[in-house]
């Protein structure tokens, strides 16, 4: 939570206090209403480097820089307050596992490829993936190989010490570089170190207001509380994932939107559920909410007591700490797990892409929207099952294609759509059946909707046209399995032509005998 807090500060041109406020602030509220075991509510470096962005567009006076910030932290805070009165959070469902999985990967190597800079000791601005890998060679000459073998050598240590969990090895490489900074004179070497902070309870009571207008500022605010909701809601629900916690989106967005609240009342910057800082906490061996609480503590210890101890941490060794955080997350197991499944793996590797490609927010919309344009896909165009008796006198009915000993009935065709009819879907369905009736002898077609618990009023009106268009040639229409809501419907729209419907394939299919006979 140190490190980023400084560096994210730095990022949105704030001064440190800025982040570290916003995380003690924002963290302890969070404890207070939030669910996740793992999620620590602190800066996020996507959230700062578009709220860098906000605050040079609004061009701030001298001196109103934080009180805009704070303005717009507040402003943020209560667009999370308003989703979650509206129960808006159940739309975070649309983001899905694969979806999750990737965004998770691709957001740990942007953030590592982001602290390279600050290892080898060569100042670049903040700029995508790939240009940060470009810069970084074009700029090898410059390194700064002092710092390289600091921040290595951090890393080394953590990811030695990371075997024993009992260590707290962050804690012991951050106070190994505090000692040696203050003994070797690193800052004499060339090698950056943390700015200074300056904590006060002045500090924290300033005001909210802005130069600019209250439009501006809720314009602005929205694309922040945008992406913090996607950040945050992708950490907090893939942890909870990954070890079976429950967790609620409309309670996580009204925390979120109180921890918003909070940092911007005590002149902080907005706040979210980082990926690098909840995988700390998890990788720390967290079992429950007051990890963070004591973290908050922690930090507030730290820059009310001893501030000074803050601006000897050396710069590669802090962007060292956020590595080692990630380090796990750059497995390939969930991907490949997806790849043997066949199921949804470019959809994760779209996620993925998309971060690296073109930042966190534009990544993860993209990869949202793939994932609802191929469930609508699925949905326009589902697989259609043709049913056969399972066994001689059975009352079990299985598809055909994947149960080869499955029985035809003689002078019965029976389908089944998998996936609910609805006027994106129903008129190509019930073509696609009538195409496949016509290959067949049967004088009775049987249509199982088990899927389709309501039928809305396009799907009813192509149910009759169809029931019609099989008369015309001498068959019946019947209908199994009907859902209570889809009988409703039908018998008010089409009664008394409305196609007879059963609870059961097998009394469809005796009335179909019925009928024939």
């Amino acid at each position: 939570m140190l490190p980023e807090g400084v560096a994210y500060s730095a990022i949105a041109g704030l001064s440190p206090i800025a982040g570290l406020t916003a995380a003690i602030a924002g963290g302890l509220v969070y404890f207070l209403i939030g669910r996740s075991r793992f999620a620590i509510v602190s800066p996020t470096s996507s959230a700062a480097a578009i709220l860098a962005a906000s605050l040079a567009s609004l061009h701030p006076a001298a001196g109103s820089v934080e009180s805009t910030a704070a303005a717009l932290t507040v402003t943020v805070g209560l667009i999370f307050l308003a989703l979650a009165v509206a129960q808006l959070g159940s739309f975070a469902g649309f983001i899905s596992r694969p979806v999750l999985r990737g965004f998770a990967f691709g957001l740990a190597v942007s953030i590592i490829v982001g602290q390279l800079p600050h290892i080898v000791g060569v100042a670049l601005p903040r700029e995508t993936v790939w240009q940060t890998l470009a810069e970084l060679l074009g700029h090898s000459d410059e390194f700064h190989w002092a710092s390289v073998l600091y921040g290595v050598s951090a890393l080394a240590a953590l990811l030695f010490l990371r075997r024993f969990p009992a260590i707290p090895g962050a804690l012991i490489v951050l106070c190994s570089g505090i000692a040696s900074s203050v003994l070797l004179n690193l800052g004499g070497l060339g090698i950056a170190t943390t700015p200074p902070v300056a904590f006060s309870l002045h500090s924290m009571a300033g005001g909210i207001g802005a130069t600019a207008g209250l439009s501006d500022i809720a314009r602005l605010a929205a694309p922040i509380a945008l992406i913090l909701f996607a950040e945050s809601w992708g950490t907090i629900r893939n942890l909870a994932l990954r070890h079976g916690q429950k967790v609620s989106p409309d309670r996580e967005i009204a925390a979120l939107g109180l921890a918003n609240l909070a940092a911007g009342l005590v002149q902080g910057m907005p706040v979210g559920a980082g990926f690098s800082a909840g995988s700390a906490n998890e990788g720390a061996g967290a079992k429950s909410r007051m990890s963070a609480a004591v973290a908050c503590c922690a930090i507030l210890a730290v820059v009310a007591l001893a501030p000074g101890l803050i601006a000897r941490i050396p710069s590669p060794v802090l962007s060292a700490v956020v590595v080692a955080a990630l380090v796990h997350a750059l497995s390939l197991a969930p991907l490949r797990h997806l790849l043997e499944l066949r199921r949804d793996f470019w959809i994760s590797i779209t996620a993925a892409l998309g971060v690296l490609l073109f930042g966190v927010l534009n990544g993860m919309l993209l990869a949202v929207v793939l994932s609802v344009f191929a469930l609508l896909r699925r949905l326009a165009k589902p697989r259609i099952s043709q049913l056969g008796q399972s066994s001689p006198g059975s009352h079990d009915y299985v598809d055909m294609a994947e149960h080869t000993k499955a029985l035809a009935i003689p002078g019965v065709a029976i389908f089944r759509p998998n996936a609910p009819l609805f006027f994106g879907n129903a008129e190509a369905v019930l073509d696609e059946i009538g195409r496949a009736a016509n290959r067949t002898d049967a004088h009775c077609v049987i249509l199982s909707l088990e899927e389709s618990d309501d039928l809305d009023s396009t799907a009813i009106d192509a149910l009759g046209e169809f029931a019609q268009s099989l008369e015309s040639e001498g068959r019946s229409l019947l209908l199994a399995r009907l859902h209570d809501r889809a009988r409703t419907g039908l018998e008010l729209a089409l009664s008394p032509l409305a196609p007879v419907g059963t609870f059961s394939v097998a009394d469809a299919v005796a009335q179909a005998q019925t009928i024939s006979g």
